[in-house]
């Protein structure tokens, strides 16, 4: 299941020939690019938690964007502007971390998807990327999510899709009509050049975008116009993989991903509520509201004091992770102190996610993304890059400051869950950092309150993650604002019944019977398939 029906349709077709959930999650990745082209691609990174059955092992494969090796800490200190409210990235008085050749890190998506091949796939490398060819060269009709994310606007500080699309020559000759607008809803959109691009991966492998002529292509591209990657940066990536981060939630035991990504700030939300019977508090209700949100702030609290790459700073997962530092926590909660992370001063669903579970229960949770994407399409190869730069702290010395070959820091959760060793929930999002909070929100609707899948991805959403609440209008809003009074915080009024709190793809798995349901994320147009 995935935000993009087509993509979903993919993943089925690969089941059903025999592939296995990876198998199916590759085609489905590569499809998703193709059909989604500003949300994911080729020039993306992203993350992905792995359950092998046979094997009985989980993993997380890493393949964050890296800055650059002539990136330096200091080289935007001198231009903040502010500090996006919810945490998702910086505002410089250039805008050049964000939109750009500037603002692009090394990509890992096709590295990240070779390394799921290489270890857990069952079908040729070639076959799983021809659907996505097939889409590219064809064409499809563009969906109306589609359609509304070409036209989206500046927002505030956000610089919408729209504006990416005009930046870069190449961009606009792929994404224009003739009547230099872009595509409309129904309209059919091709791209024979992402479709020869897919195609050399396909024949060459994975390595031709890092080591090949494709990656001499990029880095020159990039470096005739000010880029701070060079060959040697797409030489050099590599995925990582390692043991998830675990923990427990009301007998669910979580695995998900490490820092610089979601998952410690998703396990620490949930340790905090745990003990909390928030059934008796009725969902969504005020009590609900407030002891929720503050959660979700205490955790953001951490995550901004703590959270990097722990290959260049050192972050204290076991801890942040602990029931030890969630009680703690708890104890100061009770005291009704008012508390508000820290920010320099909406939030984008660029990023999307897939989940798949097969008939011997293997699965897997993958979000991939190109960040809010820089704008820039290189001469000829049809897909455009990330803009992972602007997550980076513009400020030295800080943990999540710019360093040579560092990942950013990113909201990334994929999440799968297991009762007694076997799988129970698969769910990850796009949503920039709402990920976190959106991922927290379906599993405490699934686990706490027994909620189905799609109950539990459609149910009101609200979030909290520095001195504003901000929820959608299906929960009242007297609600909201005597939540927001009770806890010292502003209230965002949100005229949207179904907003912008990430897109959670959501599979549950009926512990008693083994049926398997799959909720996709009504916000987002996705949907869920059997294979």
């Amino acid at each position: 299941m995935a935000p993009q029906p087509y993509a979903v349709e993919v993943g089925a077709q690969v089941l059903r020939a025999g592939g296995n959930a990876f198998d199916a999650a590759i085609a489905t990745a590569f499809a998703q690019m193709v059909v989604d082209p500003q949300m994911c691609g080729i020039g993306g990174f992203g993350c992905m938690t792995v359950y092998d059955a046979k094997r009985d092992t989980c993993v997380v494969i890493d393949f964050n964007a890296r800055a650059g090796r002539n990136a330096t800490p200091d080289q935007w200190k001198d231009s903040i502007v502010d500090e996006i409210w919810t945490g998702y990235g910086w505002v410089l008085d250039d805008r050049s971390n964000d939109i750009g050749y500037g603002a692009i890190g090394t990509p890992g998506t096709v590295a990240g998807l070779a390394e799921l091949h290489r270890g857990f796939a069952s079908l040729a490398w070639a076959d799983l990327l021809q659907p996505a060819i097939d889409l590219a060269k064809h064409g499809f009709l563009v969906s109306p999510e589609l359609a509304q994310m070409f036209n989206s606007p500046d927002t505030g500080d956000l610089v919408g899709i729209r504006t990416r699309i005009f930046f870069n020559e190449e961009s606009r000759r792929l994404y224009l009509t003739e009547a230099g607008e872009p595509y409309a809803a129904g309209q059919m959109f091709r791209n024979p050049e992402y479709a020869a691009t897919l195609e050399r991966l396909a024949t060459l492998g994975p390595q031709e975008f890092y080591t090949g002529t494709l990656a001499r292509e990029i880095a020159d591209d990039l470096a005739r116009n000010g880029s701070t990657i060079t060959r040697e940066d797409l030489q050099s990536y590599e995925p990582i993989t390692l043991e998830p981060v675990a923990g427990t939630y009301l007998g669910h035991d979580i695995r998900t991903s490490h820092a610089p990504g979601g998952g410690p700030t998703l396990i620490e939300m949930l340790n905090i509520i745990e003990d909390d019977d928030l059934p008796a508090m009725g969902h969504n209700s005020e009590t609900y509201v407030y002891t929720v949100a503050r959660a979700q702030i205490a955790a953001m609290i951490d995550r901004a004091e703590h959270v990097g790459d722990p290959r260049f700073v050192d972050v204290p997962t076991d801890r942040l992770v602990s029931k030890s530092h969630a009680a703690g926590w708890r104890a100061r909660l009770e005291t009704g102190e008012t508390i508000v992370a820290p920010r320099y001063h909406p939030d984008g669903k660029t990023t999307t996610h897939l989940s798949v579970i097969d008939k011997n229960r293997n699965c897997i949770a993958l979000t991939h993304t190109l960040g809010a994407s820089s704008g820039v399409v290189t001469p000829g190869l049809g897909f455009m890059y990330n803009n992972a730069m602007n997550c980076f702290d513009p400020r030295p010395g800080q943990v999540n400051s710019i360093e040579p070959g560092k990942g950013r820091i990113t909201g990334i959760a994929p999440t799968i869950t297991f009762v007694n060793d076997n799988p129970a929930v698969i769910l990850g999002a796009p949503g920039g950092t709402r990920i976190m909070t959106g991922i927290f929100h379906v599993l405490v609707n699934a686990i706490a309150f027994g909620m189905s899948a799609v109950e539990a991805v459609s149910a009101p959403r609200f979030d909290c993650q520095s001195d504003i609440l901000d929820g959608e209008a299906r929960i009242p809003s007297w609600v909201m604002q005597a939540a927001a009074d009770r806890a010292g915080l502003k209230r965002w009024v949100n005229p949207a019944p179904w907003g912008n709190f990430a897109y959670v793809q959501a599979i549950l798995v009926d512990q008693e019977s083994g049926r398997v349901t799959g909720g996709a994320d009504p916000r987002g147009g996705g949907a869920a398939m059997g294979g």
